[in-house]
């Protein structure tokens, strides 16, 4: 094992952690701006309660992933600093856009959420977290069309050894973008809503006896809707990120599959010896018979390409992650879809249902961190594809005692972290929604001693 190896152990796990949280902040903003919007419109208390309980929540988990997403920044200039100078000048307008226009929007008017309660109008501090949610999804877009341009880099030439941007717009709208960010927030707010499922259900089971479940039960029924249509986003966008992977990523693909030689109506594999026949071609180009590239096939063409080397990933877990992800989150949103069904017409949630859902809290992370690995493991022996070798861009000055003293450290400190978010939320939960939240100023007839 070399520097290069726990470079990418490091990476792996310190993005891996932070990418538990970026879902989840985002959807959970917008859940709980539209909690916000239905106390504005309807004034009924139940929904200010539970816009305070989960905004505490959201506020919890946003902190979070402020901290550990810091991290991100330094370890692109200490061990991947080739990296960093080849895609320095392309990179710089989307994640300079990120941080002055879509971060600064939203840690503002979160900021002014916060400690607005009892000193703006009600339809300023209502805009406030609207303005705090949408921010938090216009950040996404920016750091996906960034990591996008990785896989299919587009509008840039290379000057000197470094990729020079000469169309920004190209790369804003870049089609893997335009198809990754929206299958990305969909599947953000599947995490989202397993979150409020989960609570709701912990909530249900508790007051099952007093009946003082209503108000859970009607937030459930959000989250349940809430999930079942970014399902539906996620596989269409999913559709189309298959299609523009047999274009852009064919290796990618022919991994997943685990797909070895060219195959004309190529199977879609559920397990090994287990497959569909002619479906894999139908998914990537719409037609069955189409002829699918294999991967070692392409290992010959691009031995020609780009010289002698490995251009395979990792192919068990790209394969295996490819069908954790689905089954994961095919689940959640199953189930979300069968809880819409069994409470239609306001049936109660049956006590398995809650208790199912509040045990499925898992299911949607670990989709999310599958699909993670199936992205970024698929991509190499790249960082930027047919550009630079993962083996490149790693600092040349770093030795493997300082990245092993780092991944060390970053581990431990991030083991703490996960204890004390959990604490935290756990904390949280249990203690419910005792306090009622302030009013506004426009809603108050006295000053609120609440902060």
């Amino acid at each position: 094992m070399d520097a290069l190896d726990l470079a990418r152990w490091q990476f792996g796990v310190t993005t891996v952690y932070h990418f538990l949280f970026v879902p989840l902040t985002i959807g959970l903003g917008i859940f709980v701006a539209g909690l916000q919007t239905a106390w504005h419109r309807t004034g009924k208390e139940q929904y200010l309660t539970l816009t305070k309980f989960f905004g505490k929540l959201f506020l919890i988990n946003f902190a979070m992933g402020v901290v550990t997403g810091i991290v991100q920044e330094f370890q692109f200039g200490m061990n991947w600093s080739e990296y960093s100078v080849f895609v320095g000048d392309v990179f710089g307008a989307p994640l300079a856009m990120e941080a002055l226009l879509a971060f600064f929007m939203e840690s503002t008017f979160l900021g002014l959420w916060i400690f607005g309660w009892d000193r703006l109008p009600k339809r300023a501090h209502l805009a406030c977290i609207w303005a705090a949610a949408v921010g938090s999804n216009v950040s996404a877009y920016f750091i996906l069309a960034a990591n996008a341009w990785m896989k299919h880099p587009v509008g840039y030439e290379v000057v000197d050894g470094r990729a020079r941007m000469t169309d920004l717009w190209a790369v804003l709208t870049n089609p893997t973008a335009l198809a990754q960010v929206p299958h990305v927030i969909g599947a953000a707010f599947i995490v989202a809503g397993g979150f409020v499922l989960a609570v709701c259900g912990y909530w249900m089971l508790r007051t099952r006896r007093t009946g003082d479940g209503g108000m859970w039960r009607g937030a459930a029924r959000a989250a349940l809707v809430m999930t079942a249509v970014a399902g539906v986003l996620v596989a269409a966008t999913g559709d189309t990120s298959a299609k523009l992977m047999y274009e852009q990523q064919p290796m990618k693909l022919a991994s997943a599959e685990g797909l070895e030689h060219d195959t004309a109506a190529a199977p879609f594999s559920l397990v090994p010896g287990v497959e569909i026949p002619a479906v894999l071609s139908f998914l990537a180009t719409n037609d069955p018979g189409a002829t699918v590239q294999g991967a070692e096939d392409l290992q010959r063409r691009f031995e020609r390409q780009f010289g002698p080397g490995d251009y395979r990933p990792d192919q068990t877990i790209v394969f295996w992650s490819f069908r954790v992800m689905i089954v994961f989150g095919l689940s959640t949103v199953g189930l979300s879809v069968l809880g819409l069904w069994l409470t239609r017409r306001r049936r109660p949630f049956p006590a398995w249902l809650s208790r199912a859902l509040l045990l499925s809290l898992p299911l949607p992370l670990v989709a999310v961190t599958a699909g993670w690995l199936l992205s970024e493991i698929g991509r190499q022996p790249w960082t930027v594809a047919g550009e630079l070798l993962t083996a490149s861009s790693v600092s040349p000055g770093v030795s493997l005692a300082e990245v092993a003293t780092s991944l060390t450290l970053f581990t431990l400190l991030y083991g703490a972290l996960a204890v004390a978010e959990t604490v935290l939320l756990t904390r949280h939960v249990r203690k419910g929604t005792e306090e009622r939240a302030p009013l506004p100023a426009a809603e108050r007839r006295e000053p609120s001693l609440m902060y």
